[in-house]
């Protein structure tokens, strides 16, 4: 397993629109494997193969206080959402960034494991936030894009001063 480069707001790449994964073999469990690692590392809940430049339809979450519950979604489709939910959202590749998007409370999603099998997941709450959160990435479309174009403006600024500050 491996540690991947999280791409930072506002890379060109984080706005690619993934492909649907067509082969389930073992370069995508590797794939699997090595988000999972650096989404654990980082400390995240949540992480797209988008984030880590590979524009696949994968999702790694988990938002157990053990960490020991790692969803994987693979090609996942959102066919049901009910309500709206209030969590306030943050993003590996927006660090320090955090903001409440409207989402759905509830969601039902059609998805495959790393090994081709399908399946459909009931999600709620935290998790139902961080999987519509995820999916964004797969569209090419990062959470801050969600909010007013000053609070955007803003963040880029921040963003762009923290970066003068590290180098």
């Amino acid at each position: 397993m491996a540690i991947l480069n999280i791409l930072r707001y506002p890379d060109a790449r984080l706005h690619k629109v993934a492909e649907p994964v067509k082969v389930f073999d073992e370069s995508l469990k590797r794939l699997v494997a090595d988000m999972a690692e650096t989404m654990y590392a980082a400390p995240g809940i949540g992480l797209a193969a988008s984030q880590v430049d590979v524009h696949k339809q994968v999702i790694v979450v988990d938002v157990s206080e053990r960490r020991d519950s790692l969803v994987v979604l693979v090609n996942p489709e959102i066919i049901e959402a009910i309500g709206v939910s209030d969590i306030e959202e943050g993003c590996l590749s927006v660090p320090g960034i955090y903001d409440t998007i409207e989402r759905a409370e509830r969601i039902k999603v059609r998805a495959f494991d790393q090994n081709g099998n399908a399946f459909m997941l009931q999600a709620q709450g935290l998790l139902s936030v961080c999987i519509q959160h995820e999916m964004d990435h797969l569209r090419g479309k990062v959470f801050v894009e969600h909010l007013s174009q000053l609070k955007q403006q803003r963040i880029r600024a921040r963003i762009a001063k923290q970066l003068r500050k590290s180098a």
